[in-house]
């Protein structure tokens, strides 16, 4: 007989007779205007956009199916009296207007969130401060190339809620989860992985304290079947442990743990029983990087409950990481050019500039998220010949790289630039060959471009134009 998702039909009758808001008209949430009309549901979009930044195709779909909208700066002053909201992660669980309908008895959800909790299968969820969509992918292809039938979501792939009816009890799920998706969140993954926390997202999140709290909910509600790994190498990680209901996994690039799978020297070893196993050389990957080996630490541990070690390795050595991920984008006149346009914020540049033997000509600078650059002045110094600077943080980040310079009683050259295309043609122009230039911003990218990827891709367009 085939399979019924018992948990789905249910929902669907609620669904069919309540009254819907839907706050935020953004990727996760917009499935869910075809699958609400589908049953005949009572809907009510918000968004804080005006009407004229809604896209037309939005509007046309929510005029043809009779759908209510509150759109603008005060849209949620209409939320009244609903039955069930579907939040986007943007729109923070701490707002007033949805704390007063949970009093009143609304029932306060996302898309993935609702996810979780029908899912016949077993979920893994990842989240963490830097490493959690290679983290994420990896895990994806492992567990895809041993026979398992995977869907890839959260942050990544497609919205996974509309697909639910065709998801079986032997499925996974791999989910990349931020904090704005777990905050709020009152079901954890059964194997969940936190790849460390550092600060992250201030210009959100009330307080450093709120974001750890929200990223701790990936295990929070596991029970005593739960598992989850850790980064013992971050403080804040290893504290976790303490608050784990289930098994706690240890991954580790600095300690030679008794119990995990850790990184000794360039070689990957499983720790268990008092025994150290060889089982990966990190020359034999396509990945660059310490932090990219502590991924793969992360990817092992994760799936070693359902895949031999020695078939994830397999995998492993052809995995060739993700795009605007220390990417490789070509080499010019004896200087290679990679795009790290994932790094956002001070740790990830960090991990980036150790990445690589040769000299740096680095542009770095973007959104400022309300990040403290001081820790990343000393890395700058030890591995940056040229600092190029452009974007809101570039003047932060030259204060922090300057005070340190004078301490140390060192030179670096530091630039400021008014756009990307100028800042790539300077570096073009002062780079040594044999050196590399990294673009890696320590900052987010919503001063100048749409997102990481759009200034990835900007950058890659003009590196190959040169």
């Amino acid at each position: 007989m085939p399979y019924e998702n018992q948990k789905l039909i249910e929902l669907n009758q609620f669904l069919k007779k309540s009254k819907i808001a839907i706050i935020g008209l953004g990727v996760s949430n917009i499935p869910l205007l075809d699958y609400l009309y589908n049953l005949k549901s009572k809907v009510t979009i918000f968004d804080d956009r005006e009407i004229e930044k809604i896209p037309k195709q939005i509007l046309d779909k929510i005029t043809e199916y009779g759908y209510e909208f509150s759109f603008g700066k005060n849209s949620l002053n209409k939320l009244l009296n609903f039955d069930i909201i579907f939040r986007s992660p943007s729109c923070m669980p701490t707002q007033k207007e949805l704390k007063l309908e949970e009093e009143r008895g609304a029932i306060i959800t996302t898309e993935i969130e609702m996810f979780m909790k029908l899912f016949p299968g077993k979920i893994i969820g990842i989240t963490g401060s830097d490493g959690k969509t290679t983290t994420t992918t990896l895990i994806y292809k492992i567990l895809k190339n041993n026979g398992y039938n995977c869907y890839l979501g959260g942050n990544l792939g497609i919205p996974l809620f509309t697909k639910l009816y065709e998801m079986k009890p032997e499925d996974i799920a791999i989910l990349e989860l931020s904090s704005f998706q777990l905050m709020g969140m009152e079901i954890s993954p059964n194997i969940s992985v936190i790849t460390n926390i550092t600060p992250n997202h201030l210009n959100v999140h009330s307080s450093y304290e709120e974001y750890i709290e929200a990223k701790k909910n990936i295990f929070k509600y596991q029970n005593e079947d739960g598992i989850v790994i850790l980064n013992y190498d971050n403080d804040i990680t290893r504290e976790c442990s303490k608050e784990a209901e289930g098994t706690v996994k240890f991954f580790s690039s600095k300690t030679k743990l008794e119990d995990g799978i850790i990184l000794d020297g360039n070689i990957i070893k499983e720790c268990k029983d008092k025994l150290r196993k060889h089982i990966l050389n990190t020359d034999d990957l396509i990945l660059r990087g310490r932090h990219m080996y502590e991924n793969v630490c992360a990817a092992l541990s994760a799936t070693e409950t359902l895949v031999k070690i020695e078939d994830a390795v397999k995998t492993v050595k052809q995995f060739k990481g993700v795009e605007h991920r220390l990417e490789f984008v070509r080499e010019l006149d004896g200087v290679k050019w990679y795009n790290d346009s994932i790094g956002s914020s001070p740790t990830r540049t960090i991990a980036g500039l150790y990445s690589f033997d040769e000299r740096i000509t680095l542009i770095a600078g973007g959104y400022d998220k309300n990040l403290d650059y001081t820790p990343i002045a000393r890395p700058i110094l030890e591995k940056v010949d040229n600092l190029i600077l452009i974007g809101a943080t570039a003047t932060k980040i030259f204060d922090a790289v300057k005070e340190e310079a004078e301490k140390q009683q060192k030179q670096i050259k530091i630039y400021m630039c008014d756009e990307l295309k100028n800042a790539i043609l300077l570096a073009k122009k002062v780079t040594n060959k044999g050196d590399i230039v990294l673009l890696s911003p320590a900052s987010a990218s919503f001063d100048m471009f749409k997102n990481f990827e759009d200034r990835g891709n900007k950058f890659k367009e003009l590196v190959n134009s040169l």
